[in-house]
């Protein structure tokens, strides 16, 4: 019998060195105490969400571990002209060994905000789902009992032009407005909220488009392509049109989210929405549209704007640059609220289209303008005289 000699092959020396060999007093808890929660105890939303994303601000050394083709690195504060309190101080030098140079830069007052609606990803996945799951179920109720036959003739037309018609806002925020500013923001709590703040008006538009196509096959008289011409050529959704693709052009993030949350959102979206179409569809025999608009109008008024006041609150009240930011925030007030009332009164004839009429126009306009005051008291900022326009 032939005996095999035994292979010298290395052997494991274990040293207790090993990531997760050691134990300390945190080793078996499932949350974190590297940041101060916003409440006495700290949430699961916070765990997941604050300050996940690496940052040279606060703990790695040796610089930012991504950055762009110009050489700028991560995240720079520079892409918005609001300020935080400590954004102001140097940068320090950073090199292997450095640490912090003797004090934490931080622009802490950034890494305040925390997203009232404490969105994140598996909040995400499940309200849109919810929300996705219930207008369906809506539709195909509406179908089996026959309930687009009721529609009046001019109401098809309405929806078909003008409902559909927003679907490009939506689209256009969401992809171009929203998403963008998301990849601008400073913070993981900033990230996240505005990229909900994304996937809604995203969704909103794919509802749209997919209940076009439910209505261009129950209706017989419903052209499914009667948005596009509306969208590009109607003289009253031309303002809308040029409102809405200036406000995917601006550069800093936080004047595009406040434009189009606290601007464009109250005077024109919540206008044509809720002062329009949800008041006029029951008296033409639809109701079914309403649950689509109320589904945004919902998304807007209690998750998007929260979240948006919140954001702005802190910076309007800043320790340090309050004044600097009331000043901005006012500045661009006078630009878009003049805008946006414009696009506003330009869509006045839709109101005259369905057979049953909703409120009038002025009126509709006079309750986006208190709206809109509210939302500025909220925010302890004073309405600009370009709302009497």
């Amino acid at each position: 019998m032939t005996s095999t000699a035994e292979r010298s092959v290395p052997k494991p020396v274990f040293t207790d060195a090993e990531a997760g060999a050691r134990e300390f007093p945190d080793s078996e808890l499932r949350h974190y105490n590297y940041f101060t929660p916003k409440k006495r105890k700290q949430s699961h939303y916070e765990d997941v969400t604050v300050e996940v994303q690496p940052d040279p601000r606060h703990y790695l050394s040796q610089g930012w571990l991504y950055g762009f083709a110009d050489g700028q690195g991560g995240y720079p504060l520079e892409w918005t002209a609001l300020k935080a309190w400590g954004s102001d101080r140097p940068v320090p030098v950073r090199s292997p060994g450095s640490g912090g140079q003797g004090y934490p830069w931080p622009a802490h007052g950034w890494h305040e905000f925390r997203d009232p609606n404490e969105e994140w990803e598996l909040t995400l996945y499940r309200y849109n789902a919810n929300v996705v799951r219930q207008l369906n179920q809506n539709i195909d109720a509406a179908r089996q009992s026959k309930a687009f036959e009721q529609w009046n003739p001019n109401w098809v037309s309405f929806v078909s032009q003008h409902v559909g018609a927003w679907m490009h806002v939506d689209h256009g925020l969401g992809l171009y407005l929203f998403a963008n500013a998301n990849r601008r923001a400073p913070t993981n709590m900033h990230n996240n909220a505005i990229s909900v703040n994304s996937m809604h008006r995203i969704r909103a538009a794919q509802d749209l488009a997919l209940y076009n196509l439910t209505l261009s096959e129950e209706i017989d008289s419903f052209d499914g392509t009667a948005h596009l011409a509306t969208w590009n050529e109607d003289p009253a959704w031309q303002g809308v049109r040029e409102t809405a693709e200036s406000l995917t052009e601006i550069w800093d993030w936080c004047e595009a989210v406040f434009a189009a949350n606290i601007v464009f959102e109250p005077l024109v979206g919540e206008l044509f929405r809720s002062r329009l179409v949800q008041q006029a569809a029951p008296a033409n025999g639809d109701f079914v549209t309403p649950t689509l608009i109320g589904a945004e109008e919902f998304d807007f008024s209690e998750r998007d704007l929260r979240y948006t006041k919140a954001m702005f609150e802190l910076l309007v009240n800043d320790s340090e640059f309050a004044d600097h930011n009331r000043g901005l925030m006012d500045k661009w007030l006078s630009a878009w609220v003049p805008k946006c009332i414009s696009a506003a009164r330009a869509m006045q004839p839709l109101w005259s289209q369905p057979d049953a009429k909703p409120m009038r126009f002025e009126d509709g306009l006079d309750r986006a303008k208190s709206r809109f005051g509210g939302i500025l008291s909220d925010l302890g900022l004073q309405a600009p005289k370009e709302l009497s326009q």
